[in-house]
């Protein structure tokens, strides 16, 4: 795991989706972005029928979605992604991991 202080950082495959995503022309941005959040409902979804789950995003992806609310970075002027993001944050790290993981080889193909 790497020590970077953003919040993408703390695992390396979120970093690399990012760069990915930010490579995209717009409209594949915003049709794999809406993609993502119907995804996220999906697990949450099925998180919210496992009651025993816990969630915790974890003090690095709160400052996170500050700093998304205050629309410092270029994901940020993305509306939907920036939701979708959003969104994925609130998931169990591990199902956040997973999806980045997959988010990162999909594009990197």
């Amino acid at each position: 795991m790497l020590n970077n202080r953003r919040w993408y950082d703390s695992d390396e495959n979120t970093g690399k989706a990012l760069e990915l995503l930010k490579e995209l022309d717009e409209n594949k941005r915003r049709a794999l972005s809406k993609d993502l959040t119907t995804f996220v409902r999906q697990i949450k979804e099925m998180r919210e029928e496992d009651e025993e789950s816990d969630v915790s995003i974890g003090i690095d992806r709160v400052l996170g979605l500050y700093k998304i609310s205050n629309s410092r970075r270029w994901y940020d002027k993305v509306s939907i992604l920036s939701y979708a993001l959003k969104t994925m944050s609130t998931l169990p790290k591990e199902d956040f991991c997973n999806i980045m993981e997959g988010l990162y080889s999909t594009l990197s193909k």
